[in-house]
């Protein structure tokens, strides 16, 4: 399936329906692809995202690492192998100025980011996935929906 002009609606509501679509998704990606997870809190964003880094480290035979939400240090880094991942989350981010400190605005093409409460930034990214997870309106299920309209995603 092409996702990005035709985008589909996959139901996470069972935890191995997301471990499921982020392994077969974390297959798909490389370096200078930056992943932004739209959501509200607990909607499943960090879980998809520790599903694809054990996912990759797995992958590329290196030891699988526990992965938390930076929600307080606001990025953690993940080298496996020559692959450089940043798990940024802004939650707490006030304003685009705190990011500078940590060099967040820098080339992307160096690694693979991926961006929980990407709101906030202004500025176009190139390579940018778009994931939106969503819950049904009685809170009973759980979606989520990839886009992207720069690259070729088939799941």
């Amino acid at each position: 399936m092409h996702i990005g002009t035709n985008p589909k609606k996959f139901n996470i509501t069972e935890e191995k329906n997301t471990k499921l679509i982020s392994e077969k998704f974390s297959e798909l990606i490389s370096k200078g692809d930056v992943i932004c997870l739209h959501g509200n809190l607990g909607v499943g964003k960090t879980t998809f995202i520790k599903y694809l880094i054990n996912n990759l480290q797995r992958k590329n035979k290196t030891e699988e690492t526990e992965v938390a939400s930076p929600t307080f240090s606001i990025v953690n880094e993940y080298l496996i192998n020559d692959n450089l991942i940043y798990h940024y989350d802004l939650y707490r981010v006030k304003n685009i100025d705190e990011l500078n400190n940590i060099g967040f605005l820098e080339d992307f093409n160096k690694s693979i980011s991926l961006i929980e409460w990407p709101e906030l930034l202004y500025k176009k990214i190139d390579n940018k996935i778009d994931l939106f997870f969503e819950y049904d309106d009685s809170f009973n299920s759980r979606y989520l929906t990839i886009k992207s309209d720069s690259k070729k995603i088939n799941l």
